[in-house]
């Protein structure tokens, strides 16, 4: 089967590893499903496997891409979930956890073979390509926003580095929910589509807020970092689940931290439970995915260019042939 793929690690050149080509179509096991892909969505966490985070070169070639819906092997529409052994199921009882791609064959094919406890009906009134963008980028935002920031309707929010897959995901979903969503950016156009998103203010990266919110998320990291705490009210959340701009402020803003009883939480994907929480909210909602770009499977190099220069808005989706 045609296959996007890892060929090889290079963390400074990650795209030189990307190769298209054919690759073995996954084989029958007990407990698993396979699902014929009809999109698939690209993640950062694809290009840092390409670097090698995250993925061991004795596991390449890997297929890549950990996002996709499709149709199961009885004809039903279907959403992955894709955290592989979250509760066991369909892994040894020893194995910890892994996102796909890290140690099973990813979704950027024409199939992709996945636990079937991993497998969720995917709503009528969601395009395969609208679903394909919601398991990593719009779950990571949507556990962020309610589990971990514990944010309800009316609350305030600051949303750093609009333009990227959570933060769009972020702003979407909290205007859905009645939160008071702010959201910065250095690029003119971002901004504006932030605003488009349902944003009440679009700031440049750095601005002072008109007031101080409850809750920040925050995936840019080392840049924002310190205008994230500074514009948090006194024991306001601050959630993080990435660091495109490197994970080492300048200044790691500990005295704030402390005096203002500030809480700092991790935040990594999401559970099974909430993707279907995610799936009903946006079916209810009307809230869609933000999608920048469509491109056919065999112009994936495209796509993944296109999320390294962070020239996009919202999520690039390939569509397999």
């Amino acid at each position: 089967m045609f296959a996007a793929y890892a060929a090889r690690i290079d963390r400074d050149r990650p795209l030189n590893g990307l190769e298209l080509g054919e690759r073995p179509a996954p084989e029958s096991r007990p407990g698993w499903t396979t699902v014929n892909v009809r999109a698939a969505s690209l993640n950062h966490h694809d290009l840092w496997s390409l670097r090698g985070v995250g993925l061991a070169e004795d596991k390449l070639p890997m297929i890549l891409g950990c996002d996709a819906a499709g149709i199961d092997e009885d004809g039903n529409e279907v959403v992955l979930h894709s955290v592989i052994g979250q509760t066991g199921h369909g892994v040894g009882p020893k194995e910890p956890r892994s996102i796909l791609t890290e140690r099973y064959q990813g979704t950027f094919a024409e199939q992709v073979s996945v636990p079937t406890w991993n497998v969720l009906p995917k709503p009528a009134d969601l395009s395969f390509e609208e679903a394909a963008c919601l398991p990593t980028a719009w779950l990571t935002a949507y556990r962020m926003l309610f589990t971990n920031a514990g944010v309800r309707p009316g609350d305030s929010v600051l949303v750093q580095g609009a333009g990227g897959g959570v933060a769009t995901a972020a702003i979407a979903l909290g205007k859905a929910a009645g939160l008071r969503v702010f959201a910065t950016s250095r690029d003119e156009a971002k901004r504006k589509r932030a605003l488009e998103l349902g944003a009440v203010e679009a700031l440049e990266a750095g601005a002072r807020l008109p007031q101080r919110v409850d809750a920040v998320i925050e995936t840019v990291g080392a840049a924002t970092w310190s205008h994230s705490v500074k514009s948090l009210k006194p024991g306001g959340t601050l959630v993080i689940s990435g660091a495109t701009s490197g994970d080492r402020p300048s200044h790691a803003e500990l005295t704030r931290i402390f005096f203002l009883e500030l809480k700092v939480v991790g935040s990594t994907m999401g559970t099974k439970d909430e993707l279907e929480d995610l799936l009903s909210f946006c079916a209810a909602t009307g809230v869609r995915p933000v999608i920048d770009e469509v491109l056919p499977l065999d112009r994936a190099p495209e796509g993944f260019a296109r999320m390294e220069s962070r020239e996009l808005f919202g999520k690039v989706v390939l569509t397999a042939p």
